[in-house]
């Protein structure tokens, strides 16, 4: 008899986060384009990871489409980067449409 092992990881949650850079971020991203892969890693080590990233016109800057384990880890990103002055971030969560539909259907 062969055994087999299915593993299912449940995936994590995913987010948007929209990000506004201060005049001091400008100047840095002008000066040091690079420095936004950098702060990427940075936010990888809090156990998050970058999905997609996006520069955009309009009232944001960036959009970020990311995997974390939970709200506290993206609130702390949020609060960990803002502290420094040069980027305001909005985090949403969000759910994949098949689940939204899904969680609709449930009675």
């Amino acid at each position: 008899m062969k055994w087999e092992f299915i593993i299912w990881v449940k995936p994590m949650p995913i987010y948007v986060l929209l990000s506004t850079l201060t005049p001091d971020g400008r100047k840095t991203i002008k000066e040091r384009p690079e420095r936004i892969k950098e702060v990427n890693k940075e936010i990888e080590a809090f156990g998050v990871k970058v999905l997609y990233q996006y520069a955009v016109l309009g009232p944001y800057d960036f959009v970020n489409i990311v995997e974390a384990p939970n709200n506290e880890v993206v609130i702390r990103v949020s609060v960990e980067l803002g502290s420094r002055g040069t980027v305001k971030i909005m985090s949403m969560p969000a759910l994949p449409i098949d689940d939204f539909i899904a969680m609709l259907k449930k009675k």
